[in-house]
């Protein structure tokens, strides 16, 4: 009997044993798992510094016809506005403004996109497009970012060159010069042709 009594609290560690070696190991999986997605792959992101006023900068990114392409259908200007981008068969989208603060911030959601260059043709939907715009100093920065437009998608090559131009470019330009280089109605753009 005492022999037996021993077998059995023998197992029953055994087991409390398994248990707790199970449920470590279940712990650490959700843990690392959690530890994986918060170190995802950054969002793309643009900034730069203008001698402009916030007001300035702020006119200029809600006038989206004049920095990123004269093909733009919608207003821009006001909260909950949508306003459909399109070039040819390339790329069509549909954006949602869901942040407007005048002279600090434009949220643009992505409702719906479709891409004529990658296999997910909506890679882009349900994604966010920040306009940050603070005062830094004599200076105002403006801070872009698209999150979720990361890395790991298709499009990151193309797209991420293509916000650079848009932004290091024509949007920054619009606003130091008064004259944006958005696209032409009908005309090609050249960091989708790459």
């Amino acid at each position: 009997m005492v022999k037996t009594t021993i077998t059995f609290l023998s197992l029953v560690l055994l087991f409390v044993s398994s248990q707790i070696t199970r449920a470590q190991v279940a712990s650490n999986t959700i843990i690392n798992s959690k530890i994986a997605k918060s170190m995802k792959a950054p969002d793309y992101t643009s900034s730069f510094l203008v001698s402009q006023s916030p007001a300035e900068v702020f006119k200029a990114v809600a006038n989206v016809r004049g920095w990123w392409s004269e093909e733009i259908e919608g207003r821009t200007d006001a909260l909950n506005e949508v306003f459909n981008y399109h070039h040819q068969d390339i790329h069509r989208t549909k954006m949602k403004i869901v942040e407007f603060v005048p002279d600090k911030k434009i949220v643009w959601h992505c409702e719906e996109n479709n891409f004529n260059f990658t296999k997910d043709a909506k890679e882009w939907t349900g994604t966010t497009l920040v306009f940050e715009i603070n005062k830094k100093g004599d200076q105002t920065e403006m801070v872009f970012t698209h999150i979720g437009l990361v890395p790991t998608e298709e499009c990151y090559a193309i797209c991420s060159d293509c916000w650079t131009i848009y932004i290091q470019g024509s949007l920054k330009a619009l606003i130091e010069t008064g004259k944006g280089k958005p696209n032409r109605l009908g005309a090609a753009i050249e960091c989708a042709e790459n």
